[in-house]
C-alpha cells in the first residue's frame, strides 16, 4: 500500500489544498494526514473511503492497483450485483464466475465479492 501517501499528495496538491484543510475535510489530524504522505502510517479502511470519497476516485486508485481514477462497474455487472442476495459461498457454488474467458477461483471469486463491497459501502 506504499502508493497510498503519494496518490494523497497528488491528489492534494492538484485540488490545491493545504494538509490543513484536507485534514479537516476528512475529519483526521494535519498530523496523521502527513503520516499518511510521508508512508509512516497507513490509513484505516475507513479513512481510505473517506479519500476516495472526498476526491472522487476509487478506492483502488488510492491503493496502487490501477492507474484509472474512476475505475466504475460496467453497468451489467452493477445491476447483477445490486440484486445479488446470496452468501459469499452459495455465489461460489452456484456460478461459474468468468472474467476474459477464465473462470475465477474461490479465492478470485472472494476477492471480486469483496470488491463489490467495499464500493457499495462507498455510497
Amino acid at each position: 500500500m506504499s502508493s497510498i501517501g503519494l496518490r494523497i499528495i497528488s491528489l492534494r496538491e492538484r485540488n490545491h489544498l493545504t494538509q490543513e484543510t484536507l485534514a479537516g475535510s476528512l475529519g483526521i489530524s494535519r498530523a496523521s494526514l502527513s503520516h499518511y504522505e510521508k508512508l509512516r502510517r497507513e490509513p484505516d479502511f475507513n479513512t481510505i473511503q473517506k479519500i476516495a470519497d472526498y476526491f472522487k476516485v476509487s478506492v483502488d486508485y488510492l491503493l496502487g492497483r490501477t492507474t484509472n481514477p474512476n475505475m466504475v462497474l460496467d453497468d451489467n455487472v452493477k445491476d447483477f450485483v445490486d440484486h445479488l442476495e446470496l452468501s459469499d459461498r452459495n455465489i461460489i457454488e452456484k456460478f461459474s464466475l468468468v472474467i476474459d474467458g477464465r473462470g475465477l477461483s474461490e479465492e478470485e471469486a472472494k476477492s471480486f465479492i469483496a470488491f463489490v463491497r467495499a464500493e457499495r459501502s462507498m455510497k
